[in-house]
C-alpha cells in the first residue's frame, strides 16, 4: 500500500522521510498552494468584470473568496496529482497551527483526492513523535481552518478598501493592514514623546570612600533629610520633574558648594543593610520571546529569527516554532534535567521537576515552549551545527537548561555613610549561588562574564565605622527622552496589547519597512515622515484601525471563531458592511477628506507644517502671500526636528543660500546648497532653459561651516587628474561620485578612506589604493554579517557601477539613492534574494525560448 506525504518544504521533507516505512513517498507542497489574487494578472478571466475581483472576495454572496493558484506553483500542484494518482492514501503532515491546518485544507481542495485522507500533526520531528503522529491522526479541523481563512480575509478587506484611499489622500504605494497600522501607531506615538520631551538637569555628588584598603563608589542620596532629586523623578514623556516629587534639586553651583563643605567632613558609617534575593529563571522560548532574545542577544531581526527557527525545526533539531505556549512535555523535562546533571553536577539541578504556566490570554497555536527536539538534548557542539544555526540553537539549549535548574541566590547590601548632614549610599552585590546563572543570564551571550560583571562586591563594614573619602565629584546630569522601540520591543509591545499573533510580529515588521513607514537604524525602529501622515489620516477618520484594544479585540474574536465559540459570518457583515460597516465609512468621508489636512507635523512655534511630497518630506510655512517650501535632510528623523535647523532651511529658501564667493573664470557665484542627501557646491543658477548648473556633493569628512572659496572651487575643478600609473602608464584622477570620493584609473574605482582628502591626495596615495587586490575594480567597506542560511559572511562593496552586496557568488546592486552606511543584515539579504529569483526567472524565459526556437 503506497501513502503520499506532503509537507510545505524540501527540508521538512528530507528529515521526515528518514522516519517512515519505505511505502511512504514524501513530497513538499513549497508553502501555499492557494491564495487570494496578489495582482489583477492573477485575476481568471471569468472574474475580472466582476466588481469585486480586484479585492478578491465576494462581498454579497456571504464574503467568498477567489482563491487561485499562482502561477509558480501549477508545477507543483501537476507533481502533487501525478504523485496521489499513484498513493492508495494522502497524509497531510503540515504545521500543526492554524496555517498549517489552512494549507492542508488547500491542498485537499486542488487536489481533489479520491483516497482517503488523513491529518498528522507533530510539534517536533524526531522517530517517536513521527511514529506517534502516525498512531493519532485525525481529519482536517475545519474551525481552524475557517478562523485562518477569517483572518485572510479580515485583512484583505482592511488592506484593499483603505489602502486605495491613501494612494490618493497621502501618497502612491502606500499599505494599510489590521496590525501592521497599530505597530506604526505605536512607533509613531514614541517618536511624538520625544518631539514633546524638554531634557531637564540634574546633579549629584559621587564620591570615592576608603575602608579596608578598598575603594568603592558611593553616591549622594540626602541632604538635611530631604531627599536628592534622580532621574525617576523626572517625567518619561515630558522630562520635567514630576509635580509630587517632593525632593532636593541641586544645581551646578549648589552641588559644587556642597561639594566643598563636605570633602573634608567626618565621614561614618551609619547603616548596613542586607537582603537576600532568589531568582527563579525564566520560562522556556515562546516565539515572541525569542524574537525578543534573539535580537537582543544576536542582532537578528525578527524575519532572520523566525528564517533560522524553521531551518532548524525542519531540520529536526528543535520543536515547532510559531507557539505561544510555554508548556513543557514531561519527556522533555526529564532529557533537560539529566542533561544538567551531565554538564552542571547535581547541586545546579533544581529541586524538583519545574513546570511554567502560559498567561497568554489567546495561546492556542502549538501545545509546546520551543526546545531542543526529542529526549537527547544535545548541544550545538554534538550537532555540528555552525554561523547563525548555531548561535540561536546554543540560545534555545541554554534558555531549556535553565528551567531546570536551581534558583540563583544574590545578597545585596546597602551602606549608608554619613557626612555632617549628607547622607551617601553604596550599593554592593555577590552571587551567592549562581545556580541557573551557570548556563543563561537574559541579554548576556556569554553566561560566566555575565556572572562576573553582575557581581560589585563591599569590604564588610560596621555602624560607626570611619571611613576616608578619597575623592568627591559634582555630576551633573541630563534627563533622555523615552528610548525608540527596537525590535524586541516592539514585539513585546504588541503581545502585552494583544495585537496580532506572534507567528505574524516578523511578516509585520518587515512590511513597515519595506513601505517605507520605518527605517531601521542601529537596532532602532524610527517611523518616517510618511508614517506620521498615513498616522494622522487613520486616526482623524479611522480611529478603529490604529487602536490597540479594537485590534486585540478583533484578536480574541479570531481565536472564539477556531474553537466554535464565534460565528465567522455575522463577524464579517458587521465589520464591514451596513451603515456603520468598513466599506460605508470609506465612501463617505472620501470626499471629505482633505489631503491639505493630511500632514506628518505641525510646527506650531514656527507656524510651519512638514508633509510628505513626491520626492520625499518637506517644510512648509506661509510667508506674506507666498509659500515657502524646503526640503529636509533625508536622514532627519520625525523626533529630532530642531527648530534651528527649519528654520535655516526656511530662511534659505527665502533669501536664497549662502554665497561663499565668485568663480575668477566664469564670475558666476559659487553657492553652499543643502539638499535631502546632504550639502553641495554650485557653481551659478540655472540657465532659462532649465539647463543645470555644475554642482558638487560635499564630502561627509568637510563639515559645511569649514568650507571656504579655496575649498569650493577645489571641489568644483574636480575630477582632477593626479599622474600617470607607474608601472601601466594609465591616467589616475580623483572625484566625488554617486557614493563619495574615488581615485579611478581606466575602469578601476577605489574609495577613498575617511583618513583621504579629496582635494590633497596625491598620485602616490592614489597609486597605494588602487593596487590593493590587483586586478580588481571592487573592495569591501564592511562585513554586514553572517547569512542566516548558511552563516557565510555578507560583505558590502563597492566596485565600478558603485556600491553592492556580495554572498558567495551571488551580487546584487543597492538600490538608486541608498547610502551604503544605511545598509543592514536584512537588506542585504532581501536584495540578494531578489537577485537569485531573477537570475531563476531569466534562465526560465531563456530555457522557454530556445523550447519555442526549437
Amino acid at each position: 500500500m503506497s501513502r503520499l506525504v506532503i509537507v510545505e518544504s524540501p527540508t521538512k521533507a528530507r528529515t521526515i522521510r528518514n522516519y517512515l516505512p519505505e511505502d511512504y513517498v514524501v513530497e513538499a507542497s513549497m508553502g501555499h498552494v492557494r491564495d487570494l489574487p496578489p495582482s489583477a494578472k492573477e485575476i481568471p478571466a471569468a472574474y475580472k468584470d466582476k466588481p469585486w475581483s480586484r479585492i478578491g472576495v465576494d462581498v454579497d454572496n456571504d464574503f467568498a473568496p477567489l482563491y487561485v493558484v499562482p502561477s509558480d506553483k501549477k508545477k507543483v500542484i501537476k507533481e502533487l496529482k501525478q504523485r496521489l494518482k499513484e498513493a492508495d492514501e494522502l497524509i497531510l503532515a503540515t504545521d500543526e497551527d492554524r496555517e498549517g491546518e489552512s494549507i492542508g485544507w488547500h491542498l485537499t481542495e486542488v487536489l481533489k483526492p479520491k483516497v482517503p485522507v488523513r491529518r498528522m500533526v507533530f510539534h517536533e520531528i524526531t522517530r517517536e513523535a513521527i511514529e506517534a503522529a502516525l498512531e493519532s491522526t485525525r481529519q482536517i479541523d475545519e474551525k481552524l481552518v475557517r478562523a485562518q481563512e477569517t483572518r485572510r480575509i479580515l485583512d484583505r478587506l482592511v488592506g484593499y478598501t483603505i489602502s486605495p484611499l491613501l494612494w490618493k489622500k497621502v501618497a502612491p504605494g502606500l499599505s494599510a493592514g489590521r496590525v501592521q497600522s497599530v505597530a506604526v501607531q505605536i512607533l509613531v506615538e514614541r517618536e511624538n514623546q520625544r518631539l514633546a520631551f524638554v531634557p531637564a538637569s540634574y546633579w549629584d555628588l559621587r564620591a570615592t570612600i576608603l575602608a579596608h584598603k578598598q575603594t568603592f563608589p558611593a553616591t549622594l542620596v540626602s541632604v538635611g533629610g530631604q531627599r536628592v532629586a534622580t532621574g525617576k523623578d523626572f517625567d518619561d514623556n515630558t522630562g520635567k520633574l514630576k509635580k509630587r516629587a517632593k525632593v532636593l534639586l541641586l544645581d551646578e553651583a549648589q552641588a559644587l558648594a556642597l561639594r566643598e563643605r563636605l570633602i573634608d567632613g567626618e565621614w561614618t558609617v551609619i547603616d548596613v543593610k542586607e537582603r537576600v534575593q532568589r531568582r527563579r529563571p525564566p520560562p522556556p522560548f515562546v516565539t515572541s520571546t525569542l524574537q525578543q532574545e534573539a535580537n537582543r542577544k544576536l542582532r537578528l531581526s525578527s524575519r532572520e529569527t523566525m528564517r533560522v527557527a524553521q531551518r532548524l525545526y525542519e531540520q529536526g533539531y528543535i520543536t515547532y516554532m510559531r507557539t505561544d505556549s510555554v508548556h513543557l512535555s514531561q519527556e522533555a523535562i526529564g532529557a533537560a534535567r539529566s542533561a544538567v546533571t551531565r554538564r552542571y553536577g547535581d547541586e545546579y539541578l533544581s529541586d524538583k521537576p519545574r513546570q511554567y504556566t502560559t498567561k497568554s490570554k489567546g495561546a492556542q497555536e502549538a501545545h509546546e515552549a520551543i526546545r531542543p527536539a526529542g529526549n537527547k538534548m544535545p548541544t550545538a557542539e554534538d550537532l555540528g551545527l555552525k554561523g547563525v544555526e548555531y548561535r540561536v540553537y546554543d540560545m534555545i539549549w541554554k534558555r531549556t537548561m535553565a528551567t531546570q535548574m536551581a534558583e540563583a541566590i544574590l545578597r545585596f547590601v546597602t551602606v549608608s555613610i554619613g557626612v555632617e548632614d549628607a547622607v551617601f549610599e553604596a550599593s554592593g552585590k555577590r552571587i551567592e549561588f549562581p545556580g541557573f546563572f551557570r548556563a543563561y543570564v537574559e541579554g548576556s551571550d556569554d553566561p560566566d562574564a555575565a556572572l562576573d560583571d553582575q557581581e560589585v562586591i563591599l569590604p564588610s563594614l560596621q555602624v560607626d565605622e570611619r571611613v576616608a573619602c578619597q575623592e568627591l565629584e559634582a555630576i551633573g546630569h541630563e534627563t533622555k527622552p523615552p528610548s525608540r522601540f527596537t525590535e524586541a520591543a516592539l514585539v513585546q509591545a504588541l503581545e502585552r496589547d494583544g495585537v496580532g499573533r506572534p507567528s505574524t510580529y516578523a511578516t509585520v515588521i518587515s512590511t513597515i519597512q519595506d513601505r517605507g513607514y520605518v527605517v531601521k537604524s542601529s537596532n532602532q525602529l524610527i517611523p518616517t515622515f510618511m508614517a506620521f501622515a498615513v498616522v494622522r489620516l487613520l486616526s482623524l477618520h479611522f480611529p478603529d484601525l490604529v487602536n490597540a484594544e479594537f485590534t486585540a479585540r478583533m484578536e480574541q474574536t479570531l481565536d472564539e471563531i477556531a474553537t466554535g465559540a464565534a460565528d465567522w459570518l455575522p463577524y464579517l457583515r458587521d465589520f464591514y458592511c451596513g451603515e456603520d460597516g468598513l466599506e460605508a465609512q470609506v465612501q463617505r468621508k472620501e470626499e471629505n477628506i482633505d489631503p491639505r489636512d493630511i500632514y506628518a507635523l505641525d510646527l506650531d512655534e514656527l507656524e510651519a507644517k512638514v508633509r510628505v511630497g513626491r520626492y520625499g518630506p518637506y517644510v512648509e510655512k506661509e510667508n506674506g502671500n507666498d509659500i515657502l517650501r524646503a526640503s529636509l535632510p533625508a536622514d532627519m528623523a520625525p523626533g529630532d526636528v530642531e527648530h534651528e535647523v527649519i528654520e535655516e532651511l526656511l530662511r534659505q529658501k527665502d533669501e536664497g543660500p549662502p554665497v561663499l564667493g565668485e568663480d575668477p573664470e566664469s564670475g558666476q557665484s559659487i553657492f553652499l546648497m543643502q539638499g535631502p542627501y546632504g550639502y553641495y557646491i554650485q557653481l551659478g543658477e540655472a540657465g532659462e532653459n532649465g539647463e543645470k548648473p555644475k554642482r558638487v556633493s560635499l564630502p561627509r569628512s568637510m563639515p559645511p561651516d569649514s568650507v571656504g572659496l579655496d575649498q569650493a572651487l577645489g571641489l568644483l575643478a574636480l575630477p582632477r587628474t593626479l599622474g600617470d600609473d607607474p608601472e601601466t602608464g594609465e591616467e589616475i584622477q580623483a572625484g566625488i561620485g554617486r557614493y563619495g570620493p574615488y581615485v579611478r584609473r581606466g575602469k578601476t574605482y577605489k574609495s577613498l578612506t575617511k583618513d583621504d582628502d579629496i582635494l590633497t591626495i596625491g598620485l602616490d596615495r592614489a597609486v597605494e589604493l588602487l593596487r590593493q587586490k590587483k586586478g580588481t575594480s571592487s573592495s569591501v567597506l564592511r562585513e554586514l554579517g553572517p547569512h542566516p542560511d548558511d552563516g557565510d559572511v555578507i560583505t558590502l562593496n563597492t566596485g565600478r557601477y558603485g556600491p553592492y552586496v556580495k554572498h558567495k557568488r551571488t551580487n546584487a546592486s543597492l538600490p538608486k539613492d541608498t547610502p551604503p552606511d544605511t545598509v543592514t543584515l536584512e537588506m542585504a539579504v532581501t536584495l540578494l534574494a531578489k537577485k537569485r529569483s531573477s537570475k531563476k526567472s531569466t534562465s526560465k524565459r531563456k530555457s522557454s525560448s530556445k523550447k519555442k526556437e526549437s
